[in-house]
């Protein structure tokens, strides 16, 4: 197993996050835990079900009961959710559990994304997002940060997490390698971000917690040098 320990030596500046829409909260949802989009939809983990919604409408699309207590995401045919200390492999179209393997956190795990053929695992209050086998669960490689994580994800080989301590919540870019801070963009005061998963393209879908919200956050644009 690699591990990656944080760089202190530098960290970017706080820039505000352009929240653009916010959905919700969606009847019999009282929470947001992970959050994922499967190209079409985006999933909400609303503790007892999986919901899909419409980004373009907000409209509630579909359900799948499941428990899902933390985070979502998807590899281009599956969902993969956490519940408790396992993470489950789900046939969107069924609902139907294929496989299950164990949190690496053991039940104290937070957000969910999938990039490069593996499954990333947020450990909240262990400040570490760790990369696992999606068959084993086998611990590949881990990053420390120097905030609580939350939401996880990867978008044009950017890792950016979330992070909600009190009422301060954020979502960093940081390096890979290093663990160093490159982006943060802050959210307003009293917003939290429980779960993240990017479009693939200019925005950032933000679990909001007991809000029972999820908000579209815009991706910052890249200048070409």
């Amino acid at each position: 197993m690699t591990r990656i320990t944080h760089a202190e030596t530098f960290e970017a500046a706080l820039q505000a996050a352009e929240i653009v829409r916010e959905y919700g909260p969606f009847e019999g949802a009282p929470g947001i835990h992970g959050v994922t989009h499967d190209g079409r939809s985006v999933w909400a983990a609303t503790n007892d079900r999986l919901l899909a919604f419409d980004p373009r409408s907000g409209t509630p699309q579909r359900e799948l009961p499941h428990a899902c207590d933390a985070g979502t995401a998807f590899d281009g045919t599956y969902l993969y959710q956490i519940a408790e200390a396992r993470i489950d492999k789900i046939d969107p179209a069924t609902g139907r559990v294929l496989a299950s393997i164990p949190a690496p956190g053991k039940g104290n795990d937070s957000g969910l994304t999938w990039a490069e053929g593996s499954l990333w695992v947020g450990q909240y209050r262990d400040r570490r997002i760790h990369r696992i086998d999606p068959e084993t669960g086998a611990v590949l490689r881990t990053i420390d940060t120097n905030r609580f994580v939350t939401g996880v994800t990867w978008v044009d080989g950017e890792l950016w997490h979330g992070t909600w301590e009190g009422d301060e919540s954020e979502l960093r870019r940081i390096d890979p390698e290093s663990g160093a801070v490159l982006e943060r963009l802050g959210m307003p005061d009293g917003t939290g971000v429980s779960g993240l998963e990017s479009d693939g393209a200019d925005l950032f879908y933000c679990g909001g917690g007991s809000s029972g919200k999820v908000r579209a956050v815009r991706r910052p644009r890249r200048t070409a040098s």
